[in-house]
C-alpha cells in the first residue's frame, strides 16, 4: 500500500505541476459540475438567458418565467468501476483492472484535496463493493484499501445494472467517473440516462492485444468471463480483419456516443503513460468551466 501511495502522489504533482504551468484555472476544475442547483423561479426581465426560460410554467399564461440557481457549495464525486474479468488482460502489474485501480485512487485523492464527497462502486455483473460517498483523507484511505484488497464474487459483467443502481441512489447531480473496457452490451440507455443527470466522465480502457494479437497460427484463447476455451487461427486474414474491426468499431460507437450526449470521453492503452491524458481532460473542463460562467 505505501508504494502505492507513493506512486500515486507522484502523479499527482506531476498533473498539479502541468496544469499550474500550461492553463489557467484550478486543478479543481475537473470535480466541477454545472455548480448550479435549482431554486425557484421568477418573472423574465430583459437581459435574461433564454435558456433558463421555465417553459413549463410560462406555459400556464401568467407571464415569461426563468429558473433560479444556487451554487452548490459541495460537489459529490462518484467512481464506479468495471473489475469483471476482461479486465484481467494485459502484462503482470500492467493489466488493465490495474491501470483502472490506479486512476481511481489518483482521482479520489485529488477530490478529497478539494474537499469533495467521494464514493466507489466496484461492479461486475453485481455490486462487488460500494463506499458511499465520504469526505476527507481517512476516507481516501477506506476506498484506497478496498480496490487493493478486492477480489471481485464473480467475473461476469453487466454494466447496465451498475448503471441503473447509481441512477436510483444518486439524488442530486454529481460529477461521475467510469472506468470499464466497455465490453458488454445493453448499456446505452442508462448510459445516456447517466448522462443528462449528472456530469459524467468515461475512461475506456484497452490493452494493445486486443487488436494485435500475434500471427501464431492455430491456438487456444481463454475467454475470461465465460471461463470458455476457443481455438481460433489466428494466422488467417479473416479472423484478423474481424477482430481488428470489431475493437475499432466499439471503441468509435463508444466516443462518438460521448460526443453526442456531452460527456468527456478518454482512451487508455494499458502500457501507455495516462498523465498527458487526463492534463487534457482537465484542461477541456477547465475550458467548459469557463464557457458556463459567462
Amino acid at each position: 500500500m505505501k508504494e502505492i501511495l507513493k506512486k500515486l502522489r507522484k502523479y499527482e504533482i506531476r498533473i498539479r505541476k502541468a496544469i499550474n504551468s500550461q492553463m489557467q484555472g484550478d486543478f479543481h476544475s475537473i470535480f466541477k459540475g454545472s455548480g448550479l442547483e435549482f431554486d425557484d423561479v421568477r418573472a423574465y426581465q430583459y437581459g435574461d438567458d433564454i435558456r433558463t426560460i421555465d417553459w413549463n410554467v410560462t406555459a400556464k399564461g401568467h407571464g415569461t418565467f426563468v429558473k433560479t440557481f444556487i451554487e452548490e457549495k459541495e460537489q459529490t464525486v462518484l467512481f464506479l468501476l468495471d473489475v469483471s474479468a476482461s479486465q484481467e488482460i494485459g502484462d503482470a502489474g500492467h493489466q488493465k483492472i490495474d491501470v483502472g485501480k490506479e486512476l481511481t485512487a489518483l482521482l479520489t485523492m485529488a477530490a478529497v484535496k478539494e474537499s469533495s464527497q467521494v464514493g466507489l462502486l466496484c461492479y461486475s455483473d453485481q455490486k462487488e463493493k460500494y463506499i458511499k460517498p465520504g469526505k476527507g483523507m481517512k476516507h481516501s484511505y477506506e476506498i484506497f484499501s478496498a480496490l487493493f484488497k478486492l477480489k471481485p464474487v464473480s467475473r461476469q459483467t453487466n454494466l447496465d445494472n451498475a448503471l441503473r443502481f447509481m441512477l436510483g441512489f444518486l439524488k442530486r447531480r454529481a460529477v461521475v467517473f467510469l472506468i470499464s473496457d466497455f465490453i458488454d452490451e445493453g448499456y446505452e440507455h442508462s448510459l445516456k440516462g447517466m448522462a443528462r443527470k449528472h456530469d459524467l466522465v468515461v475512461i475506456q480502457l484497452f490493452d494493445k492485444t486486443e487488436a494485435n494479437m500475434p500471427n501464431l497460427g492455430i491456438v487456444p484463447l481463454y475467454e475470461q468471463e465465460s471461463g470458455k476455451t476457443l481455438w481460433v487461427n489466428s494466422s488467417s486474414g479473416k479472423f484478423r480483419n474481424t477482430l481488428n474491426n470489431t475493437y475499432k468499431k466499439s471503441t468509435d460507437d463508444l466516443a462518438q456516443f460521448c460526443a453526442r450526449n456531452n460527456v468527456n470521453y478518454v482512451g487508455i492503452e494499458t502500457s501507455e503513460d495516462y498523465v498527458p491524458k487526463l492534463i487534457k481532460l482537465f484542461r477541456h473542463r477547465n475550458k467548459s468551466s469557463a464557457q458556463r460562467a459567462r
